[in-house]
């Protein structure tokens, strides 16, 4: 579970969105900090369970830092008002699909996947979806995934209008080859934020989310 108090933070910082508030407020922002690397921390074990190679992780491995990269944004606002970290073998930099938890008031969610990889990477998971369609459409239509994710976001800013011309475009698996992002995304309540069965309910998330990850890396590897 998180503090009610690291939550109380980050809504505190979306209000007070400048340098001289998160100055002068950087305790509160220092234990929001360590309350959220504790719980990285047990998710790292959880997974870890079934993955060594997760197992040897450190939270500052998985989290990001709370300031922004504004230098080619129009948002200017120094800090994010979310902590977030990606759960991923070879830490947050990996080019693998990983494990995700966002924490943010009234718009957290927890799931994973392959975010915007490089040509490189998209191209193998596209052939491996293309040659092995039965296994994936089996994994991403599996009663359990559906209940938790529905399927994999749609999300129309990171989705192709039409399917790659590698492809035909009556391929069966046509929806999924036009996808440059392969996510899963479960929205988390606050009051489940704060609740004693956070490390569970996140942990039950990332275990359904598991096979897409293991078909992707295998995809990359």
């Amino acid at each position: 579970m998180l503090s009610e108090n690291t939550l109380s933070f980050l809504s505190k910082l979306k209000k007070n969105n400048n340098k001289e508030w998160f100055d002068k407020n950087r305790s509160l922002y220092e234990d929001a900090k360590q309350d959220f690397e504790n719980l990285v921390e047990q998710l790292i074990a959880t997974i870890g369970k079934d993955d060594e190679e997760i197992s040897l992780l450190k939270p500052k491995d998985c989290t990001f830092r709370i300031n922004r990269d504004i230098r080619f944004s129009k948002d200017k606002t120094p800090y994010k008002t979310n902590m977030g970290a990606y759960i991923v073998r070879g830490g947050k930099k990996s080019v693998c699909a990983g494990y995700y938890f966002h924490c943010e008031p009234g718009k957290s969610f927890v799931g994973g996947g392959l975010w915007m990889p490089q040509p490189a990477e998209l191209k193998k998971v596209r052939q491996e979806i293309d040659y092995c369609w039965d296994e994936f459409k089996g994994i991403v239509q599996n009663k359990k995934f559906k209940s938790v994710y529905t399927d994999l976001s749609r999300d129309a800013e990171y989705t192709l209008a039409k399917i790659p011309r590698d492809y035909d475009k009556d391929n069966p698996a046509a929806e999924y080859l036009k996808l440059k992002s392969l996510v899963g995304l479960h929205n988390v309540a606050d009051n489940d934020i704060t609740s004693k069965a956070l490390v569970k309910k996140l942990g039950d998330a990332f275990t359904t989310l598991k096979p897409v990850i293991d078909f992707i890396n295998r995809s990359i590897e």
